[in-house]
């Protein structure tokens, strides 16, 4: 039985060191050139007296022919070219594989140990429920709007009027979708400047920094009010009391839009100025709510995969040998 065995090893040996053989020859094969112009394609050969031994790429065995029928000039000049390129191309592959990760790390940076914004862009909340990181989609309300959208928001400008105007944005329900647990939640946007659907293109801000803002909100009776937006004619918002003051950052393709310090319980929205005189109607709510149930719909850390431990196999009684 065990002289079986090993020759059943042997045999699956063999065929993997052949198969290995054959995947080279066909991935970097060489070629002997001849002298009638003709060549044989090879991954190795010797010389031996008045005999050229190689192992062919396409006979996968060993073969001969006579010395003075190769083109040895030929041979070493085509085989020189052939391993630039290879070795161009192999680089170009590096490069190449390189710049995917770089535009895949872009577009869905990570934010915490085994979990990364989903691809697509949009808004999203990264929340702490409990010890574990979450991400929350944040969607756009305005009233009526409330749907998930992506990269592509709904834009409406709050306008100035002659000399100022002191403006309010009404958002139904008393309380928003998503609850921040923590403090210092912070918010990662990635949108689009501008989209078929927006009346409201958005100009310089005067960079991301005063792109996106954190304002409180005012409860009324069933609906909360981002209110207080004084905008003079000059494009100076305001810092009333609701304003919270925020810091951006940029992470790959995303802003993260930091409150620059902790909030505290109640209800917010995070706001997009379309430019210094101009206010996007459509807000992304949140609420900050420590004792608030789990979210739903939370993108959570995926865990690596752990190893198998114990057996499959049944328990097996041995008989307890007699004393």
């Amino acid at each position: 039985m065990a002289w079986c065995y090993l020759k059943r090893v042997s045999w699956l040996l063999a065929m993997i060191f052949a198969l290995g053989l054959a995947a080279n020859a066909q991935q970097n094969p060489k070629r002997l050139i001849l002298k009638d112009g003709s060549y044989q394609t090879a991954t190795k050969w010797e010389i031996k007296g008045d005999r050229v031994r190689y192992f062919s790429a396409e006979r996968y065995g060993w073969e001969e022919i006579p010395k003075d029928l190769v083109d040895w000039p030929a041979t070493d000049k085509y085989n020189q070219e052939h391993e630039k390129q290879r070795t161009i191309s192999a680089a170009e592959v590096v490069q190449q594989e390189e710049a995917d990760r770089h535009k895949e790390e872009a577009a869905t940076p990570t934010v915490a140990p085994g979990l990364r914004l989903p691809d697509g862009g949009g808004v999203f909340l990264m929340d702490l429920f409990g010890s574990e990181p979450q991400l929350v989609e944040l969607v756009q309300n305005g009233g009526e709007v409330n749907k998930q959208r992506g990269k592509n928001i709904l834009r409406a400008a709050l306008n100035p009027l002659a000399l100022s105007s002191k403006q309010t944005i009404e958002i139904k329900g008393e309380h928003a979708r998503v609850q921040a647990h923590q403090y210092e939640p912070a918010i990662y946007v990635n949108v689009e400047s501008s989209d078929n659907d927006s009346s409201a293109p958005v100009k310089d801000t005067g960079g991301q920094q005063d792109r996106y803002r954190i304002v409180r909100l005012d409860p009324k009776r069933d609906s909360r009010v981002v209110g207080n937006l004084s905008i003079a004619v000059y494009g100076k918002v305001s810092q009333k009391e609701n304003w919270i003051p925020t810091s951006s950052t940029t992470v790959g393709d995303w802003v993260k839009v930091s409150p620059s310090e902790p909030l505290k319980p109640g209800e917010y929205a995070l706001v997009e100025m379309l430019d210094k005189k101009q206010v996007n109607i459509y807000v992304w709510d949140f609420g900050v709510n420590p004792d608030a149930p789990k979210n739903a719909k939370t993108w959570a850390p995926t865990q690596p995969a752990q190893a198998p431990t114990g057996t499959n196999e049944s328990p097996v009684l041995n008989k307890r040998p007699p004393r």
